[in-house]
C-alpha cells in the first residue's frame, strides 16, 4: 500500500480558532439558541391563547358523552318536528282527490314492505353481543389491553353483514327497524344509531331461515375473529333461534336522493 504524506492544515486553508475564539464562537452560539427558543415559545403561546381566546386551555378537556347526549337531543327534537310535518303532509295529501295523487299513493303502498315501511312477523334469528366481564371493583383483568374486552363498530356490522347475507327478510337493531342503507357507528363502546345511543348488550333480531342465517354467521370473517376473543376473553356471542317475531315498521326520516313531479 502507497503511503500518504499528510498535508498540514494550514496548506489546505483550515484554520482552528484558538481559546478565546472558541469561547466566542461557543457564547455566540448559546445566544442564537436562547433567541430562537424565545421565538418559539412566544409563537405557541400566541396560538394557544388565539385557541382559547383567553380562557385558561390547562383545565379545558372535551367530554365526548356530554358532546353524544346534547346530539341525541337535537335529533329527538327534529324528529319529533319531522313527526309533525309528516302528519301535515298526509293530511293534506289525503284532502287531495286528483288522479295523480291516488296513484302516487297506490304505487307507494304498494313498496312500504320493501322500504320497511311496514311491520313484520315470523321466525328468526337473535344475536346478541356484550363486552367481557369485570371483577368485583368494576374493573378489567390487569395486563390485558382494554380494547381486546369490548364490544366494537367491526363486530355488530360484521352481524348484521352476516344476517342480511344469510337471507333476512327483515332486521332491528335494540328497538330500532333498520334498512338496509342503515349506518351502524360505535364511540368507545357505545353504540350510534339513527340518532340514539345504546350501550352493551348489543341485541340484532332479524327476520327469514334461521339456519340459513346461523351458517351465514359461522363463515362470516368479522364473526370468527370475534368469537376468537369470545373464547380467550370471555366477551358474549349469543345466538337464539326464534319461533315468531314480531318487527316494528321503520318510522324514522327517509331521505330522498331524487324526485320529479307525478305524471312528468
Amino acid at each position: 500500500m502507497q503511503a500518504t504524506e499528510e498535508v498540514p492544515e494550514e496548506e489546505v486553508g483550515v484554520r482552528r480558532p484558538g481559546l478565546s475564539g472558541l469561547r466566542e464562537w461557543r457564547a455566540a452560539r448559546w445566544r442564537i439558541a436562547v433567541v430562537f427558543v424565545c421565538l418559539i415559545a412566544g409563537l405557541l403561546l400566541g396560538t394557544a391563547r388565539s385557541y382559547s381566546a383567553g380562557e385558561d386551555i390547562s383545565v379545558r378537556s372535551v367530554d365526548l358523552s356530554a358532546i353524544v347526549n346534547e346530539a341525541e337531543q337535537r335529533v329527538t327534537g327534529a324528529d319529533a318536528f319531522a313527526v309533525k310535518l309528516q302528519d301535515q303532509i298526509d293530511a293534506a295529501a289525503a284532502g287531495d282527490r286528483s288522479p295523480q295523487v291516488a296513484q302516487a299513493r297506490e304505487r307507494s303502498s304498494g313498496l312500504q314492505a320493501a322500504a320497511g315501511l311496514t311491520p313484520v312477523a315470523g321466525p328468526g334469528l337473535r344475536v346478541a353481543l356484550s363486552d367481557a366481564p369485570r371483577d368485583a371493583d368494576g374493573n378489567y383483568p390487569a395486563g390485558v389491553d382494554p380494547d381486546d374486552l369490548v364490544v366494537h363498530q367491526q363486530d355488530v356490522q360484521s352481524v348484521v353483514n352476516a344476517l342480511w347475507a344469510g337471507g333476512a327478510e327483515a332486521m332491528m337493531i335494540m328497538d330500532q327497524r333498520v334498512l338496509t342503507t342503515s349506518a351502524v357507528r360505535c364511540i368507545g363502546n357505545t353504540l350510534l344509531l339513527q340518532g340514539r345511543t345504546y350501550s352493551p348488550p348489543f341485541v340484532v333480531t332479524a327476520i327469514g331461515d334461521a339456519d340459513a342465517m346461523t351458517a351465514a354467521l359461522d363463515v362470516e370473517p368479522g364473526v370468527r375473529l370475534y368469537r376468537q376473543y369470545v373464547d380467550k376473553f370471555q366477551l358474549v356471542y349469543d345466538v337464539t333461534a326464534l319461533d315468531d317475531v314480531v318487527l316494528p315498521a321503520y318510522d324514522g326520516p327517509i331521505r330522498m336522493t331524487s324526485a320529479r313531479q307525478a305524471g312528468g
